[in-house]
């Protein structure tokens, strides 16, 4: 079974910076995207970036490029997501998915092959 494992998160003043990793195991295929979503409270669920494993391509919300990059070390098997100049509105739980493409990955539609645990990201202000 895909496994995936988030971590990195934490409180931190408005203007750092946060990395979160996400630790992949269990495919069998190297075909696959995996992506972060956040969740503020009272609101709905939004993708923030994704990333290709195979091709290293890229999606991120169009609103948060340029102060978050996604990257991966296929050798680590593992996804970051750099957060720099945070903003209270970027305070949630972060959680990163898995899926079979970048191509739609932040469709309502895809079908997720697994979804980490969540990590809470605190922004003060």
């Amino acid at each position: 079974d895909v496994q995936l494992q988030a971590s990195g998160g934490g409180l931190v003043q408005a203007g750092g910076s946060l990395r979160l990793s996400c630790e992949a195991s269990g495919f069998t295929f190297d075909d696959y995207a995996i992506g972060w979503f956040r969740q503020a409270p009272g609101k709905e669920r939004e993708g923030v970036a994704c990333i290709g494993h195979r091709d290293g391509r890229t999606f991120y919300d169009s609103s948060l490029q340029g102060r978050f990059t996604i990257s991966n070390d296929n050798a680590k098997n593992t996804v970051y997501l750099q957060m720099n100049s945070l903003k209270p509105e970027d305070t949630g739980v972060y959680f990163c998915a898995a899926a079979n493409s970048v191509v739609g990955f932040f469709a309502t539609t895809t079908d997720f092959l697994s979804w980490g645990q969540g990590t809470q990201v605190t922004v003060s202000s």
